[in-house]
């Protein structure tokens, strides 16, 4: 790496899951979750579907959870070589779990994980959705789960990216009899979401993309000189890197790690507000420069969302 820049990546930048019809995630991650809409666009490569972005008020790195909403998407399902649950950090879980009574959302738990107290509530797809406590604040991500048939080459990759092992559980796979193991491993230079378990499990499960799957996982880089340090760092070490591809809110290198997860670094800049007042992020629909001469047709085929107060 080069002088000046980090050794370690220093946690997630945002994570990309498919959902169902886009008002139900909607209502869902702004009303239940409490998280900004903080940007409407489209599916770059899908201009007829959005794609949505969540986060905290700042719309920073490490709290950014993007969908990619299909009307008519199948149900999916976690399995092995898949993300199979993202976690929000939070000071204060009673009150969180109070919340979510008053307004009668289902959550499972609270049960403890690596010292910490955790509840898991399912968004109207299935998606498997955390809330840990321990954060400073609310809104930012803590961790995600990587469910693999074995462990190693994924670690191999992670220590590559300046992760080190912190610390192995196993627990009782609910009604299954089972096992379910996790090795978290941590940023040496931890910032927001700088956990990753990775998971094995007795249960059988063959996953399946779709409705309430997560896509990929981005990490960060916090400038174009760190991303393309590790692209190059990542390329020696056999991982296959694609070139730099222009998200217009970052900069984006992808990988597939050896036990099937994708894998992204996102660059920190540009950021949300680029084409838009940080005032109000979210509110209108934004399109890349080659799309909009064909917006009329665009938003004529997008249904109508509407963000919940």
């Amino acid at each position: 790496m080069s002088q000046g820049t980090s050794r370690a990546i220093p946690g997630l930048h945002h994570v990309t899951a498919i959902s169902g019809p886009p008002q139900d995630n909607l209502d869902f991650w702004v009303r239940t979750l409490g998280q900004r809409l903080v940007k409407r666009t489209v599916n770059f490569d899908d201009p007829g579907t959005y794609h949505l972005y969540y986060g905290d008020k700042d719309a920073a790195p490490g709290s950014i959870m993007t969908f990619l909403p299909f009307v008519d998407a199948g149900p999916g399902r976690a399995g092995p070589g898949m993300t199979s649950a993202v976690a929000y950090a939070i000071p204060d879980l009673d009150r969180r779990m109070g919340e979510l009574a008053e307004a009668t959302i289902d959550f499972e738990g609270p049960f403890e994980r690596f010292g910490e107290r955790a509840i898991a509530l399912r968004d109207p797809d299935g998606l498997r959705v955390e809330v840990i406590e321990g954060g400073a604040r609310d809104e930012g991500f803590h961790s995600v789960t990587l469910w693999l048939e074995e462990v190693a080459a994924t670690a191999a990759v992670l220590e590559a990216m300046g992760y080190v092992r912190e610390a192995e559980e196993a627990t009782a796979t609910g009604g299954t009899g089972g096992t379910e193991t996790r090795i978290r491993y941590r940023s040496t230079d931890s910032e927001r979401g700088s956990a990753v378990d990775l998971m094995t499990s007795d249960a059988r499960s063959i996953g399946r993309s779709g409705a309430g799957t997560i896509h990929h996982v981005a990490f960060r880089a916090r400038n174009e000189e760190e991303q393309l340090a590790w692209r190059e760092r990542l390329s020696a070490a056999g991982q296959q890197v694609t070139p730099v591809i222009d998200r217009q809110y970052f900069d984006a290198i992808y990988f597939r790690t050896p036990g099937g997860v994708l894998f992204e670094i996102a660059t920190d800049p540009p950021g949300f507000a680029v084409d838009e007042d940080p005032a109000h992020l979210g509110e209108a629909l934004k399109l890349p420069e080659k799309f909009e001469p064909h917006r009329a047709q665009i938003e004529q085929v997008l249904p109508q969302i509407r963000v919940p107060s």
